[in-house]
């Protein structure tokens, strides 16, 4: 079985002259020494060196501590709670991209119709390769989206001996609906969004703005996602049916095979870049303490703007502590025993 290509030995790092894109730890207590990631488990410790990582994604049985997290959020390191292989995100920290250039780019493109709907446009057109979508509305695109996945499912149904009736879908509950099949989908596409969350946040992107999709916190990620079905769950699902193998479990370790085959994370970092950064231009990702400003654009962060006449006005002022409000529960356990100390 092959390896998930970002499953990089981690005693290898050291001869890696830029980030790897990412290490998957699983069963192993991480922490921090120095400036390494130390990962131990029952077979060996290994010291990572974290500024040379990418992503961090910890998988099943993975413990952390506050000064690894520390460590890897001052190195610039993505940190992504997954499931099994990688193929499922439940929570992620800060990306690699400390600045908010790609993120203001892509707010301005989906707040301004026109360019929304080009953007749209040359993800359908990603889609529909040698055909020309620049006049199309959306719902001509939506109506020729839905017959290539019709014509799709037909021709695998062919190609599979795997009888295809239609899609069934439960929101909420996705693997429980339909037959085999329609399962089997469900659960590729679910591995597929986790995997399309992972990079849209490690890249500094916002997994809500959709341009095709909208009204939900995952909506980018559907839209990404929807890029590689073609390629990646509708062929796998078809497949896996014909070997009888109809397990939700099936579906994650068969996609994250594929996955392991063509560096399908590669392939969506550069398909969102070219999606959403002007032609030709790199976007800024400097981490920049600014303060917007409604005439100058934005100043200088960090500085005390007051005047004197601001202060006149705030002199005398009975000024009202912030503090964490009544709903705040704080758990804070003793001191930890020095070493050496007896009790």
């Amino acid at each position: 079985m092959a390896d998930i290509w970002w499953k990089a030995h981690p005693h290898d790092l050291h001869r890696v002259s830029d980030r790897v894109s990412s290490v998957y730890v699983e069963r192993s207590h991480i922490d921090g020494d120095e400036n390494a990631v130390v990962i131990i488990n029952k077979r060996e410790t290994v010291r990572v060196p974290a500024a040379m990582v990418a992503v961090m994604l910890m998988g099943p049985g993975t413990r952390v501590t506050h000064g690894a997290i520390r460590l890897l959020a001052d190195s610039g390191t993505t940190v992504c709670w997954v499931g099994e292989q990688g193929v499922r995100m439940y929570a992620a920290g800060l990306g690699p991209a400390r600045g908010a250039g790609l993120l203001h780019r892509q707010a301005w493109l989906v707040t301004r119709t026109k360019e929304r709907l080009n953007v749209a446009r040359a993800m359908y057109g990603m889609r529909f390769p040698g055909e020309d979508v620049s006049t199309a509305t959306m719902q001509q695109l939506r109506g020729r989206e839905g017959a290539r996945i019709r014509k799709l499912y037909r021709a695998h149904s062919q190609r599979t001996g795997v009888a295809w009736n239609r899609r069934e879908y439960r929101a909420g509950d996705a693997y429980a609906a339909g037959d085999d099949l329609n399962r089997l989908l469900s659960a590729a596409n679910a591995a597929l969004y986790g995997i399309c969350h992972a990079v849209i946040v490690g890249i500094g992107a916002s997994p809500g703005l959709g341009f095709v999709h909208t009204g939900s916190a995952i909506s980018f990620v559907l839209d990404v996602a929807d890029l590689y079905k073609a390629d990646y769950t509708i062929p796998l699902a078809f497949d896996l049916a014909a070997k009888g193998l109809t397990e939700e479990r099936d579906a994650r370790i068969g996609l994250r095979d594929r996955i392991a085959q063509t560096r399908l994370l590669d392939r969506i970092v550069t398909d969102i870049k070219i999606l959403l950064a002007p032609e030709g231009s790199d976007l800024p990702d400097d981490d920049l303490n600014q303060l917007w400003d409604d005439q100058l654009g934005a100043v200088e962060g960090g500085v005390n703007w007051a005047d004197a006449s601001d202060m006149a006005i705030n002199l005398g002022l009975d000024l009202v502590q912030p503090t964490m409000g009544e709903d705040h529960i704080a758990i804070i356990g003793p001191e930890f025993d020095t070493p050496g100390s007896t009790s």
